[in-house]
């Protein structure tokens, strides 16, 4: 049955009818950089020790170094802990060559701009953060295949559009990831004023597929379930071995079809059934 389900995956990337969504754990196990946010809070952490109760949580301890230390010192530590040249791993490499009218992408790298670049017609749409933001009406900023800033209107023209809504470290260290940052953010998502409107006119009468994703924290189950909002769906996701109760409660009430396999693998035979 998973491989059914593969073929079909493959078949759906392949006409643009399913677009892919893509999580930390599609990086290899040896990355130069965290691949889970349980990673990179430890790698937060252990430049600046934070207190025990927000020690394991991404977004708390993110928020005590923005506040104790100033929002350019976690900058800073954002910037070092992704400045590792990082290869696209083959997921990438994939996606890449098929070029799905969508991608999106939540986690901080530039593995699949990298594995983009060199192609013509794609951009990027970031999330940002509104922290000492002039224009507070803006959750978002598009920047073409050289990493220049440009129009949100300009992404209408391109044929790949790169939707990494937590922001990333190229080309502008654009990053949400303290609570400060999620606070306007999270307010008005019910209402999608942060999602692009490129990616909601281009959801319209596809599905997803989530592959290197999880689902513990109320962040992540936010996002996701705002980007697939008003979708046409079907939605699959590739999740390994046991479920949080909020994971399961999650993919239940969006109607998301699980895929209990590992990740790798779960590349290796999309790798195989694209051809």
């Amino acid at each position: 049955m998973p491989r059914e389900l593969i073929g079909r995956i493959a078949a759906g990337l392949g006409d643009g009818s399913l677009l892919p969504f893509l999580g930390p754990e599609v990086l290899p196990a040896n990355s130069p950089v965290p691949t889970t946010t349980r990673d990179l809070c430890t790698a937060l952490v252990t430049q600046i020790p934070v207190p025990r109760v927000v020690r394991d949580n991404l977004w708390g301890a993110a928020q005590y170094i923005e506040t104790h230390r100033h929002r350019s010192v976690l900058d800073g530590l954002l910037t070092r802990i992704f400045a590792p040249p990082l290869e696209p791993a083959p997921i990438h490499r994939l996606i890449a060559r098929l070029r799905p009218p969508l991608v999106g992408d939540t986690w901080y790298d530039s593995a699949m701009s990298t594995a983009l670049a060199g192609q013509s017609g794609w951009g990027q749409v970031q999330g940002i953060t509104r922290s000492n933001l002039r224009d507070q009406d803006c959750f978002y900023r598009s920047y073409d295949s050289e990493g220049t800033a440009v129009t949100d209107d300009a992404a209408n023209g391109w044929l790949t559009v790169l939707y990494k809504p937590h922001g990333a470290i190229w080309p502008a260290g654009n990053a949400l990831i303290s609570d400060a940052d999620y606070v306007e953010v999270l307010a008005e998502i019910d209402i999608q004023t942060p999602i692009p409107t490129v990616v909601q006119q281009r959801r319209t009468g596809r599905g997803f597929v989530f592959l290197g994703c999880r689902f513990y924290d109320q962040i992540q189950r936010a996002f996701a379930r705002q980007v697939m909002k008003r979708s046409g769906g079907p939605a699959y996701a590739v999740m390994a071995g046991e479920l949080t109760r909020n994971e399961q409660r999650f993919i239940e009430l969006q109607g998301i079809e699980r895929i209990d396999m590992d990740t790798a693998e779960a590349i290796g035979l999309l790798e195989e059934a694209v051809g």
